[in-house]
């Protein structure tokens, strides 16, 4: 759902420093008239006392409502190849500086990613992620999966996104014309921190990848890896950046230090902080998708729910290198909240009608799952697969 709304030049009527929850609403008010948020009030969400969290919930819910009311959107993926990555992203479980024990092969072929696609297409999935690791592509790898994609438009006519690390304009073009309807690729954190976390590519080569998969005609799925070190400074900078850069959907994810990558001794985030910056990209970015991504679990911990008010979307099941909550979990959480399920996927359908039974026990989750789709198209490797 999208709104426009005109864009304001008188001054704010709200504070640079909110000091209550008539001050969060009124900024709330502002930004649905399409009033942007400026970085100091961003900086302000970030760094408000924990007691102030209710009015932040509040205005950030005022927000999610009137762009998507009570919908959750969930999603799974496919992941077409892992591991056997040639970057030093120290957050990545795949990255070449990792000693993590995970599973590594190279990109799945023809027929299993048909058969994805199959169980997608019968329980009437609208779109299907097709991820990989890696530094980029190589041609015959986007003419494989380009010609994938063709059959499964052919067979299946499903919304497809593609995670394939930084593409060349003539790949992102094949993958438009094979039929690929969105890319993922994360900036992961800001222009400034980013030497910090990986020294094999740079903030400016993942703008590049996001301007070529725009001006082929792709949507484009971007977000962060909060809790490497970053400052406040360094997160509201993301929020801004994406906000300018229009994207369609935001992966917010929260790092899940794995044992084996350079951050494995991270510390886990406070969860009042986790939302409320779940709540800063909601008033940076009123109208676009927003996800809880990798990390949801272990960060967020009893306060997940409360995620909901901001987000729009969260990952189930299992991430790339590490598990994630039940699914009858998430799907209880979000009945209990009063929120209503949009199904991704043939697992996610199929999980859900046994869950109101009681058995969702029954049937196993899809091995790969989520929003956060690994180093190569630019996501939280540690974190969720999709």
């Amino acid at each position: 759902m999208s709104a426009s709304f005109p864009v304001s030049t008188a001054a704010s009527s709200v504070p640079d420093n909110p000091a209550n929850a008539a001050d969060w609403a009124s900024l709330a008010a502002e930004v649905l008239a399409g009033k942007p948020l400026t970085r100091e009030q961003g900086l302000r969400v970030l760094n408000a006392p924990d007691e102030e969290l209710p009015g932040l919930l509040d205005a950030a819910w005022r927000i999610r409502n009137h762009h998507f009311g009570k919908t959750v959107q969930l999603y799974y993926l496919k992941n077409a190849k892992s591991g056997l990555c040639p970057e030093d992203c120290s957050y990545c479980s795949q990255s070449k500086i990792s000693d993590a024990p995970i599973e590594k092969y190279a990109m799945l072929n023809a027929e299993r990613l048909l058969d994805g696609a199959r169980k997608a297409a019968e329980s009437k999935a609208r779109t299907y992620c097709i991820v990989a690791s890696g530094r980029g592509p190589t041609d015959r790898e986007v003419d494989h999966v380009a010609g994938v994609v063709r059959q499964i438009k052919d067979e299946y006519g499903l919304h497809i996104c593609c995670c394939l690390g930084l593409l060349k304009p003539e790949q992102a073009l094949r993958l438009k014309e094979a039929g690929v309807d969105r890319i993922n690729h994360n900036l992961n954190t800001s222009e400034r921190f980013h030497d910090e976390i990986c020294s094999t590519h740079t903030f400016r080569d993942r703008l590049a990848t996001l301007d070529v998969c725009r001006d082929a005609g792709l949507e484009l799925c971007a977000g962060m890896i909060v809790g490497m070190g970053e400052s406040h400074e360094d997160i509201v900078d993301v929020a801004l950046k994406l906000a300018e850069l229009k994207v369609e959907s935001i992966p917010v994810n929260f790092l899940n230090s794995i044992e084996g990558t350079p951050l494995q001794n991270v510390q886990q985030l406070d969860p009042r902080f986790c939302l409320k910056v779940l709540v800063l990209f909601r008033l940076t970015n009123p109208a676009t998708e927003l996800r809880v991504a990798g990390g949801r679990e272990v960060n967020l911990r009893s306060m997940q729910p409360l995620a909901l008010y901001p987000a729009n979307s969260i990952f189930v099941s299992d991430y790339l290198t590490t598990k994630g909550q039940a699914a009858e979990d998430d799907f209880r959480m979000i009945a209990d909240m009063g929120f209503e399920i949009t199904t991704g996927d043939f697992e996610s359908k199929q999980l859900l009608a046994l869950w109101s039974k009681g058995d969702a026990s029954a049937l196993p989750v899809c091995e790969s799952a989520g929003g956060s789709c690994g180093p190569v198209c630019g996501s939280t490797s540690p974190h969720r697969k999709g």
